[in-house]
């Protein structure tokens, strides 16, 4: 098949290079491990299962199930105009593994998951893409591959407590501070830091001399609009000198800068350590439309990249088309988390979007990637927030109450690649979860609020199943009409609007609400004697899971 030259490609290594050229003879060819025959997916020095490193390659039938596909409408990557599907499928020969690919030779609206699969190849260059069509002769679906950790298996996996005293019980969160919040403010992204943090330092009754730790996510780098520059170019602003500091992407999804914090403090590093999180996605879009700021060029596309699977939407569309097709889940139900959203945002005047929504709303808006719509996405912003952890011993004598952090959850128990973790439900929340509940006598009936991360509506009914106010496969009940979810409810979550209506603070407004909440601050959407808040940051890639308390 000729293919078209604009796509992303990846970059060809000694590691990578059998799969990425192997087409060329028509033969699909995996990783192997000659000591225990299991295939390897993406390639690896030493097999993850017996640990062995005698490594070789095996070429294998090229059929299989599709385990998962999303029609992308929104986006239009490079050489794939929209609409396009981005799928995952699960090989035959090793049901574990699973490769991000394109369908072709069908209709969309005729692919099921379950479907049997065939391998075709697309040559771009020195490239030969492995593209799947369906089989001619089509049986019965195939069940789902099963998860390497099952739901109903994960508390055997988490590690307890190893300490008879938690760091936890040393830290406490006591001042928080936000910049301006809203679409394309054309600020330098610094500048938001700093305002976020002065307030933070200013709401905790300390002065920036008092500061003697920074942690920041996810710090310096490449990042685009999702970061402002890291610990030292605050430290270069301010001219603030720590004992300790902190920041990298690699941590337990945006609160990771808390947890870090926290591990500093109770380690005798830091006394009062302020974190950060800045976005500014609007203005940066903006200025790389206006040619201000070049769009990177170059780099190695990946294993996702190369089939239009250019954002966590499309990993996470086909998380929630699985959650609908093995337990009944429907649009309405991720719409009630929507309108939910909406309405707690109306009462918050730095909210993006405030204007009434319904039901029908939801549903009519446009599709984004399937079945995602546009409001089952969060709201790209500009802004920043800080949060100052201290010592517990020195909080008491500070401006306001302290937030006591209760619990923390962060254990892995699934792959965190993309494409090969779970398929049962979104990745990286049933771990942190049961974490979190081995490390405090509290339960889930004890929380009085929750905000839970929503990048997309998805990530919100996730954690809401994770963390066991639901069980697995059981939000369609427990989100249905949306009582439960409201203000007034079993469970009242998003006070502030959630990312959905609210804006994209990528976790760290979260915490932020719950602080407001515990401190009872939040005016007109204040959950009457909230004490006990649980707060989430990230998901699908690795995040954490926080439960704070008030001091009474």
């Amino acid at each position: 098949m000729a293919a078209n030259p604009g796509r992303p490609l990846p970059l060809i290594t000694d590691q990578n290079e059998f799969f990425w050229t192997s087409g060329a003879d028509g033969r699909l060819r995996i990783q192997e491990c000659t000591s225990c025959s299991s295939l390897i997916h993406p390639p690896q020095p030493v097999c993850r299962y017996c640990r062995a490193q005698e490594l070789g390659v095996r070429a294998v039938s090229g059929y299989a199930t599709l385990i998962g596909f999303t029609v992308s409408h929104r986006f239009s990557a490079p050489g794939l105009p929209s609409p396009y599907v981005v799928a995952q499928v699960a090989l035959e020969d090793d049901r574990r593994i699973r490769l991000t690919t394109n369908t072709v030779d069908c209709d969309p609206g005729e692919l099921a998951l379950g479907m049997r699969m065939e391998v075709v190849f697309e040559q771009a260059g020195e490239v030969w893409l492995p593209l799947f069509r369906p089989t001619a002769e089509q049986g019965e679906p195939a069940p789902l591959p099963a998860d390497e950790v099952e739901p109903d298996e994960v508390r055997r996996h988490i590690r307890p407590v190893l300490t008879t005293e938690k760091f936890e019980d040393k830290v406490a969160l006591t001042g928080v501070g936000a910049s301006p919040i809203g679409r394309r403010l054309m600020v330098p992204p610094l500048s938001l830091t700093v305002q976020a943090c002065e307030a933070a330092v200013a709401d905790a009754g300390l002065t920036l001399d008092d500061i003697d730790g920074l942690a920041a996510y996810p710090g310096a780098g490449a990042f685009g609009g999702f970061a402002e520059g890291g610990v030292l170019a605050l430290e270069s602003a301010l001219g603030i000198r720590p004992t300790w500091y902190n920041g990298g992407s690699e941590t337990f999804g945006p609160g990771g800068s808390l947890v870090a914090a926290m591990l500093a403090i109770a380690g005798g590093l830091a006394r009062h350590v302020l974190c950060f999180r800045t976005v500014w996605e609007s203005t940066y879009g903006e200025l790389v439309k206006q040619g201000k700021i070049p769009l990177p060029v170059g780099g190695d596309a990946g294993w996702l990249k190369p089939f239009g699977a250019t954002s966590a939407a499309h990993t996470l569309a086909q998380n929630a088309q699985r959650h609908m097709h093995r337990y009944g889940t429907t649009r309405e139900t991720l719409g009630w988390i929507a309108l939910n959203q909406r309405a707690n945002a109306a009462l918050n005047p730095t909210a993006i979007y405030r204007d009434p929504m319904t039901m029908d709303d939801y549903l009519g808006a446009r599709s984004i990637t399937t079945p995602f719509g546009l409001y089952d996405c969060d709201v790209p912003c500009d802004g920043a927030v800080a949060v100052v952890v201290s010592a517990v011993d020195t909080a008491r004598d500070l401006a306001k109450p302290p937030v006591l952090v209760e619990a923390v959850g962060t254990q892995l128990v699934e792959r965190v690649e993309w494409d090969q973790s779970t398929l049962t439900h979104e990745p990286q929340t049933v771990g942190q979860s049961a974490h979190l509940w081995t490390r405090t006598s509290l339960r889930p009936a004890d929380v009085d609020v929750a905000e839970l991360y929503d990048g997309f509506s998805f990530n919100c009914l996730s954690w809401i199943e994770a963390l066991g106010f639901c069980g697995i496969g059981e939000a369609k009940d427990f989100l249905d009409g949306g009582k439960n979810i409201a203000r007034d409810g079993v469970l009242p979550l998003n006070t502030h609007g959630g990312q959905l209506s609210h804006g994209r603070t990528h976790g760290m407004g979260l915490v932020h609400e719950a602080m407001v909440q515990l401190r009872g601050e939040g005016g007109p959407r204040q959950v009457p004697g909230a004490r006990v808040a649980v707060v989430s940051t990230g998901g699908l890639a690795p995040s954490g899971v926080l439960l704070l308390r008030t001091d009474t």
